[in-house]
């Protein structure tokens, strides 16, 4: 075989070789690391040329000199190469860093597609149901067939309520996610509005059999809507009443401190693990059953209180306490 011919198959065999074993290199790190395997692909390449050529060089009997020369070219090829992998690793960082935003960003809108689509559609039921007794109330007494018609006045009062309740609370929430609700703020007295609320939750608790109190030894003042945050305590009283049993208690206490407090502690029995999460949650129920009891506001209650309360600047938990769960407000003193 003529030296030139056996020179370039000994430079093709090293190429492949040595090509074929920085691939492999380069596939291992690049299942862990594509970054670093993508700026070291130009500089493998240059390696493998050059192990190449050298082993030519050789096989030629060129001189030392001459093999130097060729060294140095080769060495002055690696920096270029070393910089085209750093680019290509930033590219590459950089395309797969938006493209995980932009598929975390599909997500995130389709959650809140399904989100809005589960509220609109259990919104929309808890009007129907209590629409659906108005009428038949309505028509009973418009036919003159009522047994009791100021029970049935009474009961279509109370559903009126029901949904005026509801239908405010969506309109709050609505206002607070997007930004449309501009906070009153003014200094208020947490004990007053609790006075208020505990007042008007201890009517619905004799009916219900549960007896609601109130403690707060002195003014804890915050800044503050007072509305909303009227609102916000009046719902978190509302859904203890609700889910506290006959003879169980729902206490509501207001603390002074580093941040103003106010906590509501009832007898539900306690809230699931895999649940407590999402009791914030807009249209969320804990239970699978869509009609919702009497003051029931559709599953916004809750979330209408994390709205105001993050307004403000606070934080909203839950947390089970026996004989059953403790939800506290938390914001910052005025």
């Amino acid at each position: 075989m003529a030296p030139e011919l056996e020179a370039a198959s000994l430079a093709l065999g090293t190429v492949l070789v040595s090509g074929l074993a920085g691939a492999a290199a380069l596939w291992a790190v690049g299942r862990r690391r594509p970054a670093v395997a993508a700026a070291l692909a130009p500089a493998m390449v240059v390696a493998a040329m050059g192990a190449g050529i050298w082993v030519t060089a050789r096989a030629m009997f060129l001189s030392d000199h001459d093999i130097g020369v060729v060294l140095i070219v080769l060495a002055a090829a690696l920096p270029i190469a070393l910089g085209l992998g750093t680019w290509l690793a930033m590219r590459m960082r950089s395309l797969t860093e938006r493209a995980a935003e932009e598929s975390a960003a599909r997500t995130a809108a389709l959650e809140v597609e399904q989100a809005r689509r589960d509220l609109v559609a259990g919104v929309s039921h808890d009007l129907r149901t209590p629409l659906a007794g108005i009428r038949a109330m309505a028509e009973s007494l418009e036919d003159g067939v009522a047994a009791d018609p100021p029970h049935y006045l009474a009961r279509i009062r109370t559903e009126v309520d029901r949904m005026d309740t509801m239908v405010g609370n969506l309109l709050d929430l609505s206002r607070l996610q997007s930004g449309g609700q501009r906070l009153r703020r003014e200094p208020v007295d947490l004990r007053d509005l609790v006075s208020d609320v505990v007042a008007s939750a201890r009517l619905v608790g004799e009916r219900e059999g549960v007896c609601v109190t109130g403690t707060a030894p002195e003014p804890v003042l915050v800044d503050g809507d007072p509305e909303l945050l009227g609102r916000a305590i009046a719902n978190l009283v509302a859904n203890a009443v609700r889910h506290t049993p006959a003879g169980g208690t729902v206490a509501v206490t207001v603390e002074d401190g580093r941040h103003a407090m106010v906590s509501v502690a009832d007898a539900c029995g306690g809230i699931p693990d895999d649940v407590l999460p999402r009791v914030f949650d807009a249209g969320f129920r804990g239970s699978s059953a869509r009609t919702p009891a009497d003051g029931a506001s559709g599953g916004l209650g809750l979330a209408l209180v994390r709205e105001v309360v993050t307004a403000h600047g606070g934080d909203v938990g839950v947390v089970n306490e026996p004989p059953g769960c403790r939800f506290t407000m938390t914001l910052p003193r005025g």
